[in-house]
């Protein structure tokens, strides 16, 4: 084709190609596509975010159901509180408490510093924070789980609706209404509102409701009249009402000193008070309280003592008992109780002239009787009058036992089968060097010699007969030869607390400087009566409420000490009452076993004894009614000196005669552990053969010594 034709092979037509070519099946075939990545991961992430969506959703749809359904509810039957009613063992009515005191005031009758001081102790974010806190809450539940010991994380917006709407049970149910009810106050009330309802709610101990129930209840005036020192004071109340009550319990001191100061010191981090007035401040010790009506006499001291048994016994807690409406039984038996009281009031009440001694001013006497086969408190004197003398003489814990601890020992030194630095074994007959201010021996710690009474040195002295002139030196060096620390125990498997004060593991526990209670003691001495088993007192028969009966702890006794350890001591403490310093005590006119004791310079004297039925112990203390501070018996009663052998041995054996009156006597059944039992009477001693011999103290100054051969030993001297 010519040029000028305008064509060219490149413009002629090309044959159109197939929409798919034939393969060549020598070829190999295409490549199947690429299968999808898996994406299970992400589908589970999907799937859990879905169901914390979902389950915040529902979260809050339970929040607002629980805001919009529960409504703010009338003021719970505890705001009116009834009475409640005690009776003796036999039905008979024994008292009845008042109604709750409280006196409402509103809150600008409260000085600014006592409401300050309540918001230290209890809540110092209240005015800035929410009615509830989640945090709190979450942390105290965690604490609680976890063993840091049982807290609320309650605001006092919370503690507020539990206190004037529902109730002090802990429960689900009623802390999920507490949460819903808090939130719905915290927007209908003022926080002024709320918290003059908490200051007129909350209870103080003494039976007050309320701080201007607290202030009167305290310290004697209107609530307008506290100062910041007072008002820190009663704000450490709220955490424990009783415990930190300095006049019902004077051993807890030191703890409700500590916490007012964590008051003051609270104000001072939070600007509401200055370092100076805070360095200014001193503790604002309170009143001696004054009872409700009807608690006159003996009366309040065991209602005091039957409401802290319930309380400490997980019975009943301690503001729901004040709210009211309980029947409670006692164990307490009218006859038995008017004989102790009898008993008093002929030894020592009507005998007290402080015109004539000064000293009979500071005379309180405190008592407790105890069934050995049963634990059951019987008979309790708590003072004089409870109108006049709050503080129950028969369970404070806070004078020195004295020697009534030294059976303890003893008994310790049988159940251990201890012997002495020698190797001899301890036994009633076993010798010991008496001298006044004889160094211990074996003991690692400091030097310890203590002096005996009035300084007298015995020299070789059997076991039996130091019991009996209650020789300190011989008793100090056998805690040594027993050990201590298995004294302690010993004391403890018997029926002393754990945590009485001054009960060390030392020489001198020997000598009593713990500070037991009455009801401690007499606890004590009813397990060796028992022939060495325990069961822990007991002072309610019966509770109820509304028809409802609340079940005491059921009684549970166990074998503290051997049967022998416990009749072997009281075998030498029969020999204390025939032939020693507890003479007086054979007046109740029956076999008897017992111990005296003094405390350090001679504010207290004790006297601790039993029968086969009744165990009973009586002490005298020495008490400034003005400053509360112990002060020596010297001159009390017209005495010289006031010791467990007089008053307290006296008031023992005319309740102890009046007590069982009408009952044949009974004598001890006592195992003895071997090498106690009672050696045969032989001739008098040759003359000149007095080494052959020792005295078994048997018979006690004064009286006819009956001597008996000394089984082949070496003499035991510096042990």
């Amino acid at each position: 084709m010519s040029p000028s034709s305008g064509t060219s092979d490149s413009d002629a037509p090309r044959p159109a190609r197939a929409s798919w070519e034939p393969r060549d099946p020598t070829l190999p075939g295409p490549k199947p596509p690429p299968a999808p990545k898996r994406r299970r991961p992400r589908r589970v992430l999907r799937t859990l975010l879905g169901l914390l969506l979902l389950g915040t959703l529902l979260l809050a749809g339970a929040l607002v159901a629980g805001y919009l359904l529960v409504e703010i509810p009338p003021a719970n039957a505890s705001a009116v509180a009834q009475s409640n009613v005690y009776l003796y063992r036999d039905g008979s009515p024994l008292a009845r408490d008042g109604e709750v005191n409280r006196e409402n005031v509103p809150l600008d009758r409260v000085p600014l510093t006592v409401r300050q001081a309540v918001l230290a102790a209890e809540d110092r974010d209240f005015h800035t924070s929410r009615a509830v806190d989640p945090k709190a809450m979450l942390r105290a539940a965690w604490n609680t789980v976890t063993g840091k010991g049982r807290q609320s994380g309650s605001t006092i917006t919370q503690q507020y609706v539990k206190n004037y709407y529902l109730g002090q049970e802990q429960t689900l149910t009623r802390k999920a209404k507490e949460f819903f009810i808090a939130i719905r106050l915290g927007r209908e009330k003022s926080k002024e509102e709320i918290l003059q309802g908490y200051l007129n709610t909350s209870y103080f101990g003494r039976n007050a409701y309320g701080l201007q129930a607290a202030a009167r209840a305290y310290y004697g005036k209107d609530v307008d009249g506290l100062d910041t020192a007072e008002g820190a004071y009663l704000a450490s109340l709220l955490k424990a009402p009783s415990a930190y009550d300095v006049t019902t319990h004077p051993e807890n001191r030191a703890k409700a000193v500590a916490r007012w100061n964590y008051v003051l010191d609270g104000m001072v981090t939070e600007g509401w008070l200055t370092p100076a007035d805070r360095a200014a401040a001193r503790f604002p010790a309170p009143q001696t309280a004054r009872s409700a009506t009807g608690l006159s006499g003996q009366r309040g001291y065991l209602v005091q003592a039957v409401e802290e048994y319930l309380t400490s016994h997980g019975i009943v807690d301690e503001k729901t008992l004040a709210g009211g409406g309980f029947r409670i039984t006692t164990t307490i038996e009218p006859a038995t109780q008017e004989a102790l009281v009898q008993a008093v009031e002929e030894r020592v009440t009507s005998r007290l002239d402080p015109a004539r001694s000064p000293a009979d001013r500071y005379v309180r006497v405190g008592a407790a009787a105890i069934d050995p086969a049963t634990g059951k408190v019987l008979a309790m004197y708590g003072g004089i009058d409870y109108t006049q003398q709050y503080v129950n003489n028969a369970t404070r814990r806070d004078y020195q036992v004295g020697s009534t601890f030294k059976p303890f020992v003893f008994t310790a030194a049988v159940q251990s089968g201890a012997q002495t630095q020698y190797g001899e074994p301890i036994t009633p007959y076993t010798v010991y060097d008496g001298d006044n201010r004889r160094p211990v021996q074996g003991w690692n710690g400091a030097p310890y010699d203590p002096a005996n009474e009035d300084d007298e040195s015995y020299g070789e002295i059997a076991v039996g007969a130091a019991t009996d002139l209650s020789v300190n030196a011989v008793y100090a060096q056998m805690a040594v030869d027993v050990g201590p620390g298995h004294v302690r125990r010993t004391a403890i498997a018997l029926g002393l607390p754990g945590t009485t004060p001054d009960l060390t593991a030392s020489p001198s526990i020997a000598l009593g400087p713990a500070t037991a209670s009455v009801l401690d003691m007499a606890t004590a001495y009813a397990t060796l009566a028992a022939h060495g088993r325990h069961g822990t007192y007991t002072l309610v028969a019966r509770v109820s409420k509304d028809g409802r009966e609340l079940a005491p702890p059921a009684p549970v006794t166990r074998q503290a000490v051997s049967r022998e350890a416990a009749d072997t001591t009281t075998s030498i403490l029969r020999s204390v009452v025939e032939a020693g310093t507890g003479t007086a005590a054979q007046a109740a006119g029956r076999p008897a076993a017992g111990k005296t004791g003094t405390a350090e310079d001679d504010k207290a004297a004790w006297f601790a004894g039993y029968t086969p039925e009744l165990a009973t112990v009586v002490a005298l203390m020495g008490q400034d009614p003005e400053s509360g501070r112990q002060e020596p018996l010297y001159g009390a009663l017209g005495l010289p000196r006031v010791n467990g052998g007089g008053p307290p041995a006296e008031i023992w054996a005319d309740f102890t005669r009046q007590a069982l009156a009408g009952t044949a006597p009974r004598d001890f059944e006592l195992q003895l552990m071997p090498g106690a039992e009672e050696m045969p009477e032989v001739p008098p001693t040759p003359e000149g053969s007095q080494d052959d011999w020792y005295d078994t103290g048997e018979a006690g100054p004064g009286a006819a010594v009956s001597r008996s051969p000394l089984p082949p030993r070496t003499p035991v001297r510096g042990q």
